[in-house]
């Protein structure tokens, strides 16, 4: 079991960002074969033009899940928030550092990676809601 993140760099056009993207997460479905995938819904804030790019980033890690026949969990980053925090208006830096004490890290994941985590223990928190 691990966390990481996927690095696109800041060369590539777009499009091909978006290749890395599902490339990535496909090496990580044939390497630990998860049977669902739970991904955080797009937050609008002061720049439509990057909400759009990241959902389409959203958009290349669903269908990489759905090719590999692993259901797709939705929730909003309040949801993630409130299930991390208990507050679903937490900065960054607290969701952070709840993901490091409730999964009993030696050393605080990096910004992206806690993002991810978070929204793993949100899906855990609601699988006996399911």
């Amino acid at each position: 079991m691990g966390c990481g993140t996927i690095r696109t760099g800041k060369q590539k056009d777009f499009s091909q960002r978006l290749l890395t993207i599902f490339e990535g997460l496909a090496e990580v479905m044939d390497l630990q074969q998860p049977e669902v995938a739970a991904v955080e819904d797009v937050f609008v804030a002061n720049n439509p033009r990057s909400a759009l790019k990241l959902g389409q980033a959203r958009g290349a890690a669903v269908v990489a899940a759905m090719k590999y026949g692993v259901g797709v969990y939705d929730y909003s980053p309040r949801q993630v928030k409130q299930a991390v925090v208990g507050y679903g208006q937490a900065p960054k830096e607290q969701v952070q550092h709840m993901v490091r004490m409730l999964l009993e890290l030696s050393g605080a994941p990096s910004p992206d990676a806690a993002d991810a985590l978070a929204v793993a223990i949100c899906h855990a928190n609601h699988l006996d809601r399911l």
